[in-house]
């Protein structure tokens, strides 16, 4: 298979997984959010915020730290991921998530806490990249990584 080709199928994959991964984990979202805010009182204004706050706030923290990461990938810069605030959105996001699939079910267990996680994990992870698989760089990004200029960090 030529170089041309992987770096197509390896683009190819990437959005089948995301094709699939990033809306399982939006809808999911809104049902245990939804399920965890029918947890508060009736008349509890709150009850509506997990299910409409919680999944743009994913998509928009993981998008955010996504392309700032690929941005520094490319420009051959410091990973932003060292940022507090980058750091702080994306813990923000999976505590939310997991705290969520968690307080969503009547009887909470380590299997719901471990499903919570995994789906979070993936959802995520994918949506973090969503950035590098839009890009046109990322071919030569790829090369780069795997055949470093002499005395260029890999």
């Amino acid at each position: 298979m030529s170089e041309r080709g992987a770096l197509w199928g390896l683009r190819v994959l990437m959005w089948v997984v995301i094709a699939v991964e990033v809306p399982v984990y939006l809808v999911w979202l809104v049902q245990v959010g939804h399920q965890a805010g029918q947890e508060l009182p009736r008349g509890d204004v709150a009850r509506w915020a997990p299910p409409v706050l919680l999944p743009p706030a994913a998509v928009l923290f993981c998008l955010m730290a996504g392309w700032t990461w690929w941005m520094s990938v490319v420009a051959r810069t410091r990973s932003p991921l060292r940022e507090r605030w980058i750091v702080a959105s994306l813990v923000f996001v999976a505590v939310s998530s997991v705290f969520c699939g968690v307080a969503s079910v009547d009887d909470p267990s380590v299997s719901v806490g471990l499903l919570s996680a995994t789906v979070t994990g993936l959802g995520m992870t994918w949506l973090f990249f969503i950035p590098a698989a839009c890009s046109r760089q990322l071919p030569d990004v790829i090369r780069r990584r795997s055949n470093p200029a002499p005395g260029e960090p890999s």
